[in-house]
């Protein structure tokens, strides 16, 4: 889309936009969760448990620290990345809210999209 079609939409709009977006790939979910189970990590460690080159590694930590999900500090040649808890917690909640908003009237809604009585 169109950047300067953005700003025809919501702020909320277009926050859901960008963290969707950055955790539409799984090397990105992948990313995450490395990061969550390590509490904080340096980029080298991240590229050696993803089966990704370190320039495709960067790229995707690139899209993360874009929409806010990960911070990242440069110490010499090393770069330290950490999720940013808040953040993420507000993006899942903003999701959560429209899903809700989305659904709210269907009543009898159910895996089959077609079979829908919305």
């Amino acid at each position: 889309m169109n950047k300067s079609k953005n700003n025809e939409f919501s702020q909320e709009f277009q926050e859901i936009a960008r963290f969707a977006k950055a955790i539409s790939h799984p090397a990105r979910v992948a990313i995450l969760q490395t990061l969550a189970d390590k509490n904080s990590c340096i980029c080298g460690e991240i590229v050696e448990v993803m089966p990704l080159s370190q320039s495709t590694v960067s790229q995707h930590l690139k899209e993360l620290r874009d929409a806010g999900i990960i911070t990242g500090t440069i110490q010499g040649p090393a770069s330290c990345y950490c999720i940013n808890y808040s953040k993420l917690k507000k993006n899942f909640e903003s999701l959560n809210n429209l899903i809700n908003k989305l659904t709210e009237n269907c009543v009898e809604c159910n895996d089959e999209a077609i079979s829908c009585k919305c």
